[in-house]
């Protein structure tokens, strides 16, 4: 009899030791923060005033983080390949752990936020989140060589890059590294979920998009001048900059939604 759908022991007893491994790692960030960050303002006016700067940080880093772990949880049953017919697997493995650690990595920008920018820390964020986007090609090697393709990496995937598109831009906002309109590109996302949603719900006819050979090479775009932005680095160019990558995607989420409204063909 199949046990499609069912979660394996083995593996929500792995998933309790990634929340475990992941709070390990956030104590570790929030301590190095409190001893390297001598500053204690906030860059925007929460919470106590003496709170150290790792305990800011841990604030929005936890919630970041604790939403990709439940994230995780609640799509456990789809760790199988495609067929439904296929059993779930017992454990996370190598691709759906990598993204769990990219989703870290995206968390921990978050925290940023809300830090006074300082020479000792103004790296810090691009690294993290550099890091976390370049981890986003290693996942899908993992799963096509060693055959672990599944649902939950492909909804897993998209959580956490969603996640980053608008964590890693508020936080560059905060920090006066890009201008506030850049949101405009998170913004689009969610109100194209919206709207898909909004169709299903009222009964309206909701279309497939097709494959598409703009949206990974936007969205890669998008990660590198992101992870620039968050730099130091020639701060200049980067409004004119975010003018040229910015247009091009919120074109596409438009021509995707109206694909999926049945109002355009889906060929480019």
């Amino acid at each position: 009899m199949s046990t499609a759908g069912v979660v394996p022991g083995p593996l929500r007893r792995q998933w309790a030791g990634v929340v475990v491994s992941l709070a390990a790692v956030v104590t570790g960030g929030a301590a190095v923060l409190s001893v390297g960050v001598s500053t204690a303002v906030p860059l925007i006016g929460v919470g106590p005033v003496g709170l150290s700067a790792g305990a800011r940080w841990t604030l929005p880093t936890v919630a970041i983080a604790g939403y990709i772990a439940w994230f995780c949880y609640r799509h456990l049953d789809a760790n199988r390949p495609e067929s439904d017919d296929d059993d779930v697997y017992r454990s996370l493995g190598a691709p759906n752990l990598v993204t769990l650690g990219r989703g870290t990595l995206f968390a921990a920008v978050a925290g940023f936020g809300v830090l006074v920018p300082t020479a000792r820390i103004a790296w810090v964020p691009a690294v993290l989140y550099g890091a976390g986007c370049a981890l986003d090609a290693v996942d899908g090697l993992l799963a096509r060589r060693y055959d672990r393709a599944t649902e939950l990496g492909a909804k897993l995937d998209m959580a956490v890059d969603t996640t980053g598109f608008l964590v890693a831009p508020v936080t560059a906002v905060l920090w006066g590294e890009l201008p506030v309109w850049y949101l405009s590109l998170s913004a689009a996302r969610y109100l194209f979920k919206l709207g898909r949603g909004l169709r299903r719900y009222r009964g309206q006819p909701v279309h497939e998009l097709p494959p598409s050979r703009l949206r990974r090479p936007l969205a890669g775009l998008q990660m590198a001048f992101i992870a620039f932005a968050l730099s130091p680095l020639f701060p200049e160019v980067v409004p004119p900059l975010a003018v040229l990558v910015l247009v091009p995607s919120l074109a596409v989420f438009g021509r995707d939604y109206l694909v999926v409204a049945g109002r355009l063909g889906g060929s480019e």
